[in-house]
């Protein structure tokens, strides 16, 4: 696995970049060892969640008290989504994160997704980053967390 890109919804890199954590995060997707292929899934998330542990975020947070929702990772006021899945999952990630976003209890957060070659090597109609950072633009007023998407291949 290598890290690709970013992409930057409403100065979410910039975000991450003035809290020194701009290359952290896009460094755990420097993963040469990890493959990205039929079945790699649970290895990727695996890796970044480790990643994730060392530097003492949260798991499966809930996203509101109220519902049974969650997201892959939080700390303080940031969350981390990964989606390597089917490619209607990523809409419902960025509702959760928007929830969470417009209930004060994020500031901004990254939504990490393959390349579309990537996402053709992992399985059929899996998230890939062209067309989510295309549709994003389309959702500008209504996805108003800042948001950093990683791109990974």
């Amino acid at each position: 696995m290598k890290f690709v890109a970013t992409y930057s919804h409403h100065h979410g890199v910039d975000i991450w970049k003035d809290r020194d954590l701009y290359e952290w995060v896009t460094d755990i997707f420097e993963a040469p060892r990890i493959a990205v292929a039929p079945r790699s899934t649970s290895d990727i998330r695996q890796h970044v969640k480790t990643e994730l542990e060392k530097e003492g975020w949260a798991f499966d947070v809930r996203v509101d008290p109220e519902a049974d929702l969650t997201v892959f990772a939080k700390k303080a006021d940031l969350v981390l989504q990964i989606q390597t899945g089917n490619i209607s999952r990523y809409a419902y990630d960025l509702l959760k994160i928007q929830h969470m976003y417009a209930r004060k209890n994020i500031d901004a957060a990254v939504l990490a997704v393959p390349t579309k070659e990537a996402a053709s090597n992992i399985g059929s109609n899996v998230a890939n980053v062209e067309r989510i950072w295309n549709e994003l633009k389309i959702l500008d007023r209504i996805i108003t967390v800042p948001l950093m998407i990683v791109a990974f291949e």
